[in-house]
């Protein structure tokens, strides 16, 4: 009789256990799906809860691009022996006579070297005076000489180098074979001639990313769109500063997946399968694949065209939701890019909070057998 009666109050009391345990709240790895979607404006939230479809790929998973702006483009490649200010030259002076202006006796030429070219693109010749020399060539500088000298000395031929100084030079800082000063010679006229000058990139080449600095203004491209893009290798400026650094974006990762990490980019572009992936994957005795979320800030812009209400003022929180169990829901997730500070979040199966509930129960129960036990054994 006590069997027969024990069994059903046995029942009750597991059942009163579950529902006691469930209320308590069990250890989980974060909300589950109703939780998650009761933070929608629709109910309690204020995150526009969206599924992933084809629509809302095409205008959520724009990646903002990066490049230089036109006035960068189109500046076109100085001339190898254009002076600057900074700049040092070095002349070669003939004259017709025994006796000249500047050479020594007996000696047809003089020769004068290290010239500076001043703050004001400037040099000084003796006997010819104060020579503009910044923005013109060699050849400009020596027309301009031979002109000053040769009512002074019949027939003076006049050559002039150009040394590049202080004036014609870029610095280049970051991830790169040497960081310096470099001046802008003929062989390093554009970008990637003189990163390549520094000893290229010293992180992976998908990653990289190149800052110009130019003023005021500044521009960043990828690293591997300077050789896929032509015209991103833009010619350098005198004071250009140039810094290359690594990726600095990255996406969490939370839930039933193989880690849950703050995890970098590894490419220009991230899928959210790739994202998974990266993370080891859906945990395979825990995970919900019905279950995947994208957590986001949308700008303005973009969440206006997602919900279809322009009066939106701000950016928006919005929680994509991926079903990978869907017909096309593998697609889906392969065609989401990933972006900047999201937050991936797997949730758990049913079955795992129910496993763990009767895990506590059973748990609990051969709890009190060892401590009933141990009271029988000691006579109480």
């Amino acid at each position: 009789m006590n069997s027969i009666t024990g069994r059903p109050s046995r029942r009750i009391f597991l059942l009163g256990s579950a529902s006691l345990l469930a209320s308590c709240g069990l250890p989980r790895s974060g909300p589950n799906k109703r939780e998650i979607f009761s933070g929608s404006v629709l109910r309690e939230g204020d995150a526009y809860v969206l599924t992933v479809d084809d629509r809302v790929n095409r205008i959520a998973s724009l990646t903002p691009a990066l490049g230089f702006s036109a006035s960068f483009e189109n500046a076109g490649v100085l001339g190898s022996d254009t002076i600057s200010p900074g700049d040092k030259l070095g002349l070669t002076i003939f004259e017709n006579v025994d006796t000249g202006l500047l050479a020594p006796t007996g000696a047809k030429a003089s020769q004068l070297t290290d010239i500076e070219v001043d703050g004001n693109g400037n040099i000084f010749v003796p006997y010819a005076g104060t020579i503009h020399a910044a923005g013109n060539s060699p050849t400009t500088v020596q027309r301009l000489i031979t002109e000053k000298l040769q009512d002074q000395t019949p027939s003076p031929q006049v050559m002039v180098r150009r040394v590049p100084g202080d004036g014609s030079t870029v610095s280049i800082v970051g991830a790169v074979g040497g960081q310096g000063v470099y001046p802008i010679e003929r062989p390093t006229r554009t970008l990637s001639a003189m990163i390549a000058k520094a000893g290229g990139v010293t992180v992976k080449p998908e990653i990289a990313q190149i800052t110009l600095i130019r003023g005021n203004k500044s521009g960043s491209i990828w690293f591997e769109d300077l050789y896929n893009h032509p015209g991103n290798d833009i010619a350098l400026r005198n004071g250009d500063r140039i810094v290359v650094q690594q990726d600095t974006r990255s996406f969490t990762a939370l839930g039933a997946t193989g880690s849950q990490s703050r995890v970098s980019f590894q490419s220009q572009t991230i899928s959210a399968i790739e994202a998974i992936a990266q993370v080891g994957g859906l945990t395979a005795n825990s995970a919900d694949p019905t279950g995947v979320f994208v957590f986001r800030n949308e700008p303005e812009e973009i969440a206006r065209q997602l919900v279809g209400d322009n009066s939106l003022q701000g950016a928006q929180r919005v929680i994509y939701v991926l079903d990978l169990t869907k017909p096309n829901g593998m697609f889906m997730a392969r065609d989401f890019s990933i972006r900047d500070k999201d937050t991936v979040y797997v949730t758990e199966a049913p079955f795992t909070q129910f496993n763990k509930t009767i895990a506590a129960i059973t748990g609990t129960l051969n709890s009190g057998r060892v401590v009933a036990n141990a009271a029988t054994a000691a006579g109480l």
